[in-house]
């Protein structure tokens, strides 16, 4: 009996190169306090979600959350709750954008739901219980900074999809050349 192979060698080459652009972005070429990372790093994780689905997306989040934490651990120790928030925010993404249309309402969609369960209500739950601040506290400069990174995340997706995905999904993935299949 033969097992199914969930990824094959093309595919884990581009999700270990986006995760090493996303690790760059997030840990080293961002804006980072104790309550607010402002930066880039949603660019590899967004584009994985949409070439590679919700399941394989919500992966790479986990696993890349993880090894972003194992090599520059500047936002604090290893904390669980980020790595659920990594793979429910792909997942939604997955869920809007893999194998349909790649336009401004799903893109949108997908960030104002990410945006609103996952950064504003689940990031600012798991950053209240490590620094015992109060969700109130916290919640006034994250909602400014996450109502701006919205925007920011819808442009620059519209921009990155039409000149990077839109011919990685073309040219490799369509043609079979890089398939996920699920086990």
């Amino acid at each position: 009996m033969q097992k199914k192979q969930v990824f094959n060698t093309k595919t884990l080459v581009y999700l270990a190169m986006l995760g090493a652009i996303q690790i760059v972005l997030t840990r080293f070429l961002s804006i980072q306090t104790p309550i607010i990372r402002i930066g880039f790093g949603f660019i590899p994780y967004m584009l994985t979600a949409m070439l590679f689905g919700p399941i394989v997306g919500g992966i790479y989040g986990v696993v890349i959350d993880f090894v972003g934490v194992m090599i520059n651990p500047a936002g604090g120790a290893y904390f669980p709750g980020f790595s659920l928030s990594a793979f429910l925010g792909a997942f939604v993404y997955g869920i809007f954008l893999y194998k349909k249309p790649k336009n401004l309402w799903r893109m949108a969609a997908s960030v104002i739901i990410v945006t609103l369960f996952v950064d504003m209500f689940l990031n600012t739950l798991w950053l209240t219980m490590i620094t015992g601040k109060a969700a109130y506290a916290i919640l006034a400069p994250r909602a400014i900074k996450n109502a701006i990174m919205a925007v920011i995340k819808i442009v620059t997706m519209l921009a990155v999809w039409k000149s990077v995905g839109n011919y990685i999904e073309q040219t490799f993935i369509q043609k079979g050349e890089t398939k996920v299949t699920h086990a």
